[in-house]
């Protein structure tokens, strides 16, 4: 078996990194009947030596393959008080005091460098521990000074000291109402490293998270349902307390990483290896940013409605169901895949690609870019669930959208003092990630333009009579 380890940056990917095992736990307590560790369970966990713990009597020195990086220690010392601190190993957490003070610049030159040895050597750790290592997933947020700067440069170690080893980001961007002025300046410089150090990029927008929030919301006052309290995979129910403001939000992206790591935690004939994502899904090494959908939402999943079978394919091709603010339908595909859970047919599986195929936009050297994935095994709460990652040209939408607050404050030059003065940064940095970003925006771009006039009708030309 391969196996893979998390790498959680900041307040955003320990939060978010804390609920997927949480949640983890539960799915393999549940489809193990009480026995929790089987060949594919040790894709993501460790069996190692027995202690008195209270947290898992069945495997008492059970660990993640978790790596916990933060420059400030309040989210870390939380989990490490929590119910699952005994699956954290200590040996691979790595904090400091002062925080990265939303700049990019520090966390990735200043904290970079302070604990670059620490990383290395816990990432080492981290990798002996493995018999075929496969994936690192790094969790973090782009509009912060530790998830984007820190983040980021955890990447570059990685494609610097593990090249063969896929590297899978999952990235969150920043709202517009957020509350970090510096937010456009970490983002477009964290993207020029996600676009050359990542294997593949998962962005996550806390826009749709918000949406998806609002409707679970709206739903539930008009909802007198009930919600699995084991797994606590809904977030409204009159049984739970209200939770944090972000919980609800890492709540979905823990879910989608559930389903992600599926095929990796649970064994099956027709499960999809991680390195077959990128392998089928990016045609070209710079366009590796993957959109991400699912059905059913987790957060109203215990008090709403069951979605029957064929919905959830056409669930996820609206906006509704997306964790990023772009509309895939009404842009073109490089390439599409389908990771489904649960007992479903060949037969409703072909019928229903069919029934997607006839309505979206393919590239024409690759119309039939579908990549489908089966794990057996389905989510706690649901017969059957779908997660849909896209490589749309869709995105270029959001990076011109992050790229136009950028030069709100570049224009004035505003805050440019807090990044010039760390050590190590100059202007120039500023300049590469724009055109990198550009870069980015002109190639999706272009096979948009290219679809579009390959689809105008082939009118017959005006003849010139002598």
């Amino acid at each position: 078996m391969t196996q893979s380890i998390f790498i959680q940056v900041g307040q955003c990917g320990n939060q978010i990194g804390h609920r997927f095992w949480d949640l983890a736990l539960a799915e393999h307590g549940i489809a193990n009947k009480g026995c929790l560790h089987d060949s594919s369970f040790s894709s993501f966990f460790v069996n190692g030596p027995n202690k008195k713990s209270g947290i898992l009597p069945k495997i008492p020195g059970l660990k993640a393959r978790a790596l916990l990086v933060d420059m400030e220690e309040g989210v870390v010392n939380e989990i490490l008080k929590g119910p699952l601190k005994n699956i954290y190993d200590s040996s691979y957490l790595i904090t400091d005091v002062s925080g990265s003070g939303n700049n990019w610049a520090v966390g990735n030159l200043y904290y970079g460098r302070v604990h670059q040895d620490a990383l290395c050597e816990a990432l080492r750790k981290s990798a002996e521990l493995c018999d075929f290592l496969q994936c690192f997933f790094v969790l973090h947020s782009m509009g912060g000074g530790t998830g984007s700067g820190v983040g980021t440069h955890i990447l570059k170690i990685l494609a610097d000291e593990y090249p063969d080893v896929y590297k899978m980001d999952i990235a969150v961007f920043p709202s517009t109402d957020d509350d970090v002025v510096t937010s456009p300046y970490n983002t477009v410089l964290a993207l020029d490293q996600t676009t050359e150090f990542a294997d593949c990029v998962l962005p996550i927008d806390n826009i749709a998270l918000a949406n998806i929030i609002d409707k679970a919301k709206n739903f539930h006052c008009n909802s007198k349902g009930n919600v699995n309290e084991r797994t606590g995979s809904a977030i409204y129910s009159k049984h739970t307390k209200p939770a944090k403001p972000f919980d609800d939000m890492n709540n979905i992206v823990a879910n989608m990483l559930l389903n992600l790591t599926s095929s990796s935690r649970f064994e099956g004939t027709m499960n999809v290896d991680l390195n077959e994502i990128s392998m089928n899904l990016v045609p070209f090494p710079r366009l590796h940013y993957l959109i991400a959908s699912q059905s059913p939402l987790s957060t109203i999943s215990g008090i709403s409605a069951p979605r029957k079978l064929d919905q959830i394919f056409s669930d996820t091709f609206t906006r509704d169901y997306q964790l990023m603010s772009t509309d895939p339908c009404r842009h073109v595909y490089l390439a599409a895949a389908l990771l489904v859970r649960g007992a479903i047919s060949a037969s409703d599986l072909r019928r229903n690609i069919d029934k997607l195929r006839s309505r979206l936009n393919f590239v024409p050297w690759n119309r039939e870019g579908w990549k489908v994935g089966h794990c057996l095994v389905p989510p706690v709460d649901h017969k059957y669930c779908l997660l849909a990652l896209a490589n749309n040209t869709s995105i270029h939408e959001s990076f011109s959208f992050i790229l136009e607050r950028f030069y709100k404050l570049y224009r004035k030059k505003a805050h440019l003092h807090h990044y010039t003065t760390v050590d190590g940064f100059d202007t120039s940095m500023f300049e590469s990630s724009i055109n990198s970003l550009q870069e980015l925006i002109i190639q999706y771009t272009d096979f948009e333009k290219q679809f579009n006039a390959q689809a105008l009708p082939n009118l017959p030309q005006l003849e010139i009579m002598d």
